[in-house]
């Protein structure tokens, strides 16, 4: 075999697995979160399946200010023309606490406080979903006309930062987000995200929390690396 097609394929071999072992968010300040859910009432499991496939959000470095203090940004968006997302929880990590909540035409929230005060159904899940106290945000009332719905159609969000604890920075954050089954006791507490949606088809209501980042998004590196040994293989037989 040609010994230069071998140190070319070594070297993309290597290159490939660089790009699955790397972070998806190294080279970007945003990554996007998807959501499962946790409570099923709609026994069809038709309610869980919308918002599994509507729920987002985008996390975001905002930055250091002048104090050289740490932020993060939170902003969610719900695809669903048959829900309302009107309760947002956030458990421990590397939060201090809610600098400003922000929202689209369409909403209007209230940081600081929800009802209910904890995620429903936070209690079904093991460890079970702990709210850090004022972490969290409400639709104001009436709830389900000031939540977070169809983002697609009406260009609704809602955007909740947060202030970092000394010594935090946006890698933290993103990394307590990566820890599922570390204790939030631990030293390096995870991050879990909780949203109550309500009024789906029935007028059933759903709890849904965070699934783990970043992984499934080294996927699509992966492929391209793949993509780049068969286009080299290709290139070795068209040679011969």
């Amino acid at each position: 075999m040609n010994t230069k097609f071998l140190k070319s394929l070594a070297g993309a071999v290597c290159c490939i697995s660089l790009l699955a072992a790397a972070p998806a968010y190294a080279t970007s300040p945003t990554t996007v979160l998807n959501f499962y859910g946790i409570t099923k009432n709609d026994t069809t499991g038709a309610a869980v399946a919308d918002g599994k496939a509507n729920l987002r959000a985008e996390v975001t470095d905002l930055g250091t200010d002048s104090s050289g203090q740490s932020s993060v940004r939170f902003k969610f968006t719900n695809n669903s023309n048959n829900s309302s997302l009107t309760d947002v929880y956030f458990a421990d990590g590397a939060l201090l606490g809610i600098s400003g909540v922000t929202f689209s035409s369409g909403v209007s929230f209230t940081g600081g406080s929800a009802s209910p005060p904890d995620l429903p159904g936070g209690n079904s899940i093991s460890p079970s979903f702990q709210t850090t106290a004022g972490f969290l945000a409400d639709a104001d009332s009436p709830p389900t006309k000031n939540g977070v719905q169809n983002s697609d159609a009406t260009g609704e969000w809602l955007a909740i930062d947060f202030l970092l604890k000394s010594g935090k920075s946006f890698t933290d954050v993103l990394s307590a987000l990566t820890l599922p089954g570390v204790s939030p006791t631990d030293a390096a507490p995870w991050l879990r995200i909780g949203l109550h949606v309500q009024s789906f088809a029935g007028d059933y209501s759903e709890s849904f929390i965070n699934s783990p980042i970043p992984e499934p998004e080294t996927y699509p590196m992966l492929l391209a690396g793949l993509g780049l040994v068969g286009f080299m293989s290709r290139r070795r037989k068209i040679a011969q």
